[in-house]
């Protein structure tokens, strides 16, 4: 019997550490409010695995960032209501100011591989950032973006993704 209690306890303690060690994020496509799904957060030996469970999107790549502000509200920007404005920009926490692949320390810690998008409207196929830890993500937003993402600021700012389609809160 106490063999049986130190194995289960045992098996309670192990899964207990494996949840910490992750964060799923509700995300909400900012023009109808409605739910797309989950994306995953968890720690892996070469960085942060991001793994999404979404769906209703459109077909395609989209620019995927991590932004420096917990919110997924609206605020204005040259007298214009931007959704998803009040996440603010890409997390750069190094003040680097410009945008860059996942795995350079050119651009913006925030800066994550694109997501696809299958034609069903899916998207499952988890994406690695080599420069983010679980701790950073503490009080930031996590963004999908309406375009693909070039990793560059050339000849777009920002990857040329464009408006913000899908938000969530990283808690």
């Amino acid at each position: 019997m106490k063999l049986k209690y130190a194995f289960l306890t045992s098996l309670f303690l192990t899964s207990t550490a494996f949840a910490s060690n992750q964060i799923t994020v509700d995300m909400t496509n900012l023009k109808t409010g409605e739910s797309v799904g989950t994306v995953t957060i968890s720690n892996h030996p070469y960085g942060t695995i991001f793994t999404p469970n979404l769906s209703n999107l459109p077909t395609g790549i989209h620019g995927f960032h991590v932004h420096e502000v917990a919110s997924c509200g609206a605020k204005k920007k040259n007298g214009d209501l931007v959704p998803g404005g009040a996440a603010g920009s890409h997390y750069d926490p190094a003040s680097n100011g410009q945008h860059a692949e996942p795995w350079s320390f050119k651009g913006h810690k925030g800066d994550l591989p694109v997501l696809y998008v299958d034609e069903e409207g899916r998207a499952t196929l988890p994406v690695l950032s080599p420069r983010l830890t679980l701790k950073d993500l503490s009080n930031r937003s996590l963004m999908i973006h309406v375009n693909g993402d070039n990793y560059s600021d050339d000849p777009k700012p920002l990857g040329g993704g464009g408006a913000r389609l899908a938000c969530g809160v990283i808690n």
